[in-house]
């Protein structure tokens, strides 16, 4: 639940006590079992396996029935008792209000253009022709590149339209100066989702090159090649691609903030990568002439040079046709979305696709998100929503800040600005405090609208470079059901969408709604202290603010949470990278544990404890964090994730933190030895 943008770092090992001590707040407020049922306090009874041993797998205790019972829709990779059943409330929203504005416009402004964008990306996945003008007028642009200078003016043109062969450049706070908008320079070009999908010699990576290699041919004859043209171009450009992954850093290089920024000059930049034509491509991103950038990745740009002087030209023309029909098809007539999907479909097992409206919903938020955001807002996040979300997130706030003395670990000066840091996090709330406008106004092509839509947003951010950072800027539409913390600004966002039951739900026990969405609050907060996160200050400046004993020793800790993450083994044979996903592990049990201490703190005091179906308020706490990540994945997603994505899977994200927590072991009366109550636990924040 955050940017994938650039930090993260180490770990090593920790034996918790049997004894450790438990952050709690005491408090003498006695239980009392009213009658009240676990529906009424906000949790599902009927999502629980009573038959589980809690001190064994917490997860399957939670969440076995609902497992059992779920079946995952067709048109779905995976399914999430919180994300997507919030997901399928939100988009019937969202589709009310798209309809509406395309059949009944009316005088506004934004409602015409949300109906005119909605109504035409409607007609226009409906078309059953596999031509398209404005995908012709693409191609035939390529197609007349003569050398390799006028095909550098196609490069440029189509990473203005945000479609992105070779690298992906933006916008983004400077890490020495996290006033100012520094243009970075990334790897990318790939049409595989990770850069090991094209170098492991596993039999499903083998299969999956094979299904994509065939699946180039297909789109290539879609768009007009001869079948023996279409095979030799699909093989050029794999060859490139694997080319451009060998030269790509792993995901775990990725997480190291430090590795990642590499300031530059132009001239030295340009001096390092002579042969790609940089300026060109700056030229069109509106980018040209920077005092300074950031290059991510230096001997891949520097592979680029070589990829460019080295290939011959039809070679770079296939691979820019190739780029261009797998970012467009999607939004093609049915014979491209079709193809487009079966290569989907082999990546997550996912056996249909997705209904179109539910598409085209998805790419009106992402070209005109804060127009059709301000109606569901209005509909769906009233003021005192609001006002409890910033209870709970200064409460949280505050336990983080009260826990630092406890650490024996931090010295006395780090603890002091991390106080600080903590105290200057701002957090965003429900929806920005000025809403984006839109000046473009879309016509009566889909693909043109799209393309329109992507390089305004596209202008709008490179505009920014050389600017003050605009720390109000959203990097999700307030529908969405996410949240994350930008380190650069050192602020937590939580959109409207994901304050919604079962995370937040007005009418839910305070423990349960703690244990859901505080625990998200916690997590973020979490994530200005993990591994990368921790690298940055208060202000959002990527420097050394830690005394160098306790950095040792707070990479020590790491150490333990990746050595334990290692250890769970996904599917068979199929282990977490603890590496990997590092950083979101230590934000999961910083969550817990301080949202854990935030309920108790609302509660201390409370005329009486409530009771439901026997469970008390702690353990109706645990039960709401287990179940708002009852899960369901594909075999192929769930392989996926864990290859590639920073996030453990469900049932590591409640057992993994859970079982290092001594108040979850208290709550639930487990032994040490348990399962759940390892002899050497982890502990972090």
């Amino acid at each position: 639940m955050r940017r994938n943008l650039a930090f993260l770092l180490v770990i090593s090992l920790l034996a918790l006590p049997a004894q450790a001590k438990v952050m709690r707040i005491e408090d003498r407020t006695p239980s009392r079992d009213t009658g009240t049922t676990l529906q009424q306090v906000g949790l599902d009874g009927s999502a629980m396996d009573n038959s589980v041993d809690p001190c064994v797998d917490f997860y399957q205790f939670a969440c076995g029935s609902w497992n059992k019972t779920t079946q995952i829709p067709a048109d779905e990779a995976s399914w999430y008792r919180s994300f997507d059943e919030i997901q399928k409330r939100n988009e019937a929203e969202l589709k009310t209000i798209l309809e509406s504005a395309a059949k009944e416009p009316g005088d506004d402004p934004l409602r015409q253009r949300l109906g005119q964008f909605y109504g035409r990306c409607m007609a226009g996945l409906a078309e059953t022709s596999k031509d398209s003008a404005g995908l012709r007028e693409i191609l035939a642009k390529i197609d007349a590149a003569a050398d390799k200078k006028a095909l550098a003016e196609v490069l440029g043109e189509l990473q203005s339209k945000d479609i992105h062969p070779f690298f992906v450049a933006s916008a983004d706070p400077d890490f020495a100066d996290a006033t100012r908008v520094l243009l970075w320079v990334d790897q990318g070009g790939l049409g595989l989702p990770d850069r090991d999908d094209y170098l492991r010699d596993d039999e499903a990576s083998k299969k999956l090159r094979q299904t994509y290699a065939q699946h180039m041919e297909r789109m290539l004859l879609l768009s007009g090649f001869a079948a023996p043209q279409a095979k030799e171009a699909a093989a050029q450009v794999f060859a490139l691609e694997t080319t451009l992954a060998k030269a790509s850093k792993t995901r775990v290089e990725r997480r190291e903030p430090k590795a990642l920024y590499n300031p530059m000059t132009e001239k030295e930049f340009f001096a390092q990568s002579p042969a790609f034509p940089w300026q060109t491509v700056f030229a069109a991103l509106g980018a040209s002439d920077q005092a300074k950038l950031s290059v991510t990745a230096p001997a891949f740009a520097q592979e680029l040079s070589a990829v460019w002087l080295q290939r011959p030209l039809p070679e770079l023309k296939h691979y820019l046709r190739w780029h261009v029909l797998r970012k467009l098809a999607p939004q093609l007539g049915k014979p491209w979305q079709q193809e487009a999907f079966a290569l989907e479909h082999a990546i997550t097992g996912q056996p249909e696709i997705k209904a179109p409206w539910r598409r085209c919903l998805d790419t009106t938020d992402q070209v005109l998100g804060e127009i059709l955001a301000q109606p569901y807002v209005a509909r769906n996040f009233p003021p005192q929503a609001q006002s409890e979300a910033e209870r709970m997130v200064r409460t949280i706030a505050q336990a983080f800040v009260g826990n630092l003395e406890s650490l024996t670990w931090m010295d006395a000066e780090t603890k002091k600005k991390a106080a600080q840091k903590a105290e200057q996090m701002a957090y965003l709330i429900g929806r920005p405090k000025a809403w984006r406008t839109y000046a473009w106004v879309p016509g009566p092509d889909h693909l043109r609208n799209l393309l329109q839509g992507l390089q305004t947003e596209v202008s709008r951010q490179f505009k920014r470079l050389g600017k003050p950072v605009d720390r109000e800027q959203w990097l999700m539409t307030p529908p969405t059901v996410n949240a994350y913390y930008d380190p650069s600004k050192n602020h937590m966002v939580f959109p409207a969408g994901i304050l919604q039951p079962p995370f937040f739900n007005a009418k839910a026990n305070l423990p349960v709604n703690l244990g859901a969405i505080g625990m998200v609050i916690g997590h973020e907060l979490t994530h200005g202290f993990d591994d990368e996160g921790s690298q940055f200050d208060a202000l959002g400046n990527f420097r050394q603010w830690w005394q160098p004993a306790t950095r040792t020793a707070f990479e020590a800790k790491t150490a333990c949470v990746a050595q334990q993450y290692d250890g769970y083994e996904v599917q068979k044979g199929l282990h977490l990278n603890g590496q990997l996903t590092l950083g979101e592990n230590i934000a999961d049990l910083g969550g817990v544990k301080l949202a854990f201490a935030a309920y108790r703190k609302l509660r201390l005091g409370a005329a009486q404890r409530i009771v439901a179906e026997g469970f008390n308020e702690d353990q109706q706490f645990f039960l709401a964090h287990a179940q708002a990540w009852c899960g369901a994945m594909r075999p192929e997603a769930e392989r996926q994730q864990v290859q590639t994505n920073p996030h453990s899977t469900a049932r590591f994200r409640v057992n993994g933190p859970l079982a290092d927590l001594p108040e979850f072991a208290a709550a639930f009366q487990c032994k040490v030895g348990s399962p759940m109550v390892p002899v050497h636990a982890c502990s972090v924040w």
